[in-house]
């Protein structure tokens, strides 16, 4: 198998005053190639340390990508390092970079510096990839096997990671090109409603009678849930087709926690379940703060089904404009099903629409005695009258506030799943 590792270069990421988002994305990418990614490293910005550090990468893989330091600034020393440590002879200009830099620089109503258009030069030792988005272009360095051992690669792509992942898609098809790699094919089922272990346990013997050319993966996301994907590299024609009836061995034993057959999210499938039915939607919400809301209007076309949410935080919101009954909140406490279910049913009221949703929660170390922390009522209003779902997830109160909006989406899916 191929093998590759990503680094990172650059201050801004060892003393934390960024966070490294491009390693993740681009393992990823080297991943849906069936290439392993061995390692990730972050590098200082000293010429010696990325060199020392490159070489090694070299040495041990067939592929290291690198992000940073390609900036026009002299602490962006990356390039100079890269054209040493490949014997460039000197610089030339790449006429394709300089016009997309005059054309960047133009658009934004910027002056066109002497500093910009020297990012246009690359040492002569490298093939270049123009970077679309930025100034910075890519940086393609080929050593022979007699360098490292055995041929090598090396792609340097700018830190920005808008411009680092525009770039992914023209780095993977040098790679197929320069590599030769064999077909693969990936499916994805995505679940909600299990804990990854629990998962697992569930489809131990599925999972161990896979065949041998199968591999399984599990990438868990609060939000979108557990994701199974299962690939074949070097696949056949038949690929596909035996990764499908694989999968649809799962199905009766998943049975709902099963929401879709494709990479997507739960307010995806509501949406497509909406979608030209012309049925519609509401929230009423507590705990989570309209996060509902926000995951439902990223879906292109959500105005058509999605009417509006009421973010009733406070007991006197809930009973004013929701109308919830104030002894119920009293009686049965603000976190209850009773509560769920009254908002449900008062967003539903309000705006008219076909079905609601609705979350009381406490998110993070505040409880009360009823419930304790982490605990989210739902409630979910429609044609079928209201049902409730309770769930106590035992994270920090961002996590507790993603897992409870998901889990009301999921129940909200469940319901109008039955009601069709």
């Amino acid at each position: 198998m191929t093998k590759a590792s990503v680094c990172t270069i650059g201050d801004e990421i060892l003393i934390g005053q960024i966070v490294d988002t491009n390693s993740s994305h681009i393992s990823r990418a080297l991943n849906s190639l069936g290439i392993r990614v061995g390692k990730m490293v972050s590098i200082a910005d000293d010429a010696s340390q990325i060199k020392d550090c490159l070489e090694a990468e070299l040495r041990e893989n067939d592929i290291v990508v690198c992000t940073g330091g390609l900036g026009p600034t002299k602490d962006d020393i990356t390039k100079e390092t890269l054209a040493r440590m490949s014997g460039a002879q000197g610089w030339v200009e790449n006429q394709e970079q300089k016009e997309i830099i005059i054309r960047i620089l133009s658009s934004r109503g910027l002056q066109i510096l002497d500093i910009n258009l020297k990012q246009a030069l690359v040492p002569d030792s490298c093939q270049v990839i123009p970077n679309k988005l930025g100034t910075a272009p890519i940086m393609v360095f080929r050593f022979p096997a007699g360098r490292f051992g055995h041929p090598a690669v090396l792609y340097s792509l700018p830190g920005v990671p808008f411009e680092a992942l525009g770039a992914l898609p023209d780095v993977l098809e040098d790679i197929r090109t320069h590599l030769g790699l064999g077909a693969i094919v990936h499916s994805t089922m995505m679940t909600y409603g299990l804990a990854e272990s629990a998962l697992a346990k569930l489809i131990e013997p599925w999972e161990s009678a896979l065949p041998a050319d199968m591999h399984l993966a599990y990438l868990p996301n609060p939000v979108t849930g557990v994701r199974l994907r299962l690939s074949v590299y070097d696949a056949d024609d038949s690929a596909a087709e035996r990764i499908s009836a694989q999968f649809g061995l799962l199905k009766p034993i998943l049975g709902d926690y099963i929401y879709a057959m494709e990479d997507t999210s739960l307010e995806a499938v509501i949406g497509a379940l909406l979608r030209g039915s012309g049925q519609t939607l509401s929230c009423a919400e507590s705990c989570t703060g309209g996060m509902i809301s926000h995951l439902l209007t990223t879906i292109s076309g959500s105005s058509e089904y999605y009417l509006g949410s009421v973010t009733s935080y406070h007991p006197d919101v809930k009973a004013k404009v929701l109308g919830v009954d104030p002894k119920v909140i009293q009686t049965q406490g603000i976190v209850s099903a009773a509560v769920a279910a009254a908002m449900a049913r008062g967003v539903r009221t309000l705006t008219g629409s076909t079905y609601s949703v609705a979350t009381t929660g406490w998110a993070d170390s505040y409880g009360d005695d009823r419930e304790p922390a982490g605990t989210v009522w739902v409630g979910v209003d429609g044609p079928a009258g209201t049902r409730t779902a309770r769930f106590n997830f035992r994270n920090d109160r961002k996590r507790n506030i993603e897992r409870f909006a998901a889990s009301a989406l999921n129940e909200l899916r469940k319901y109008i799943i039955s009601a069709k």
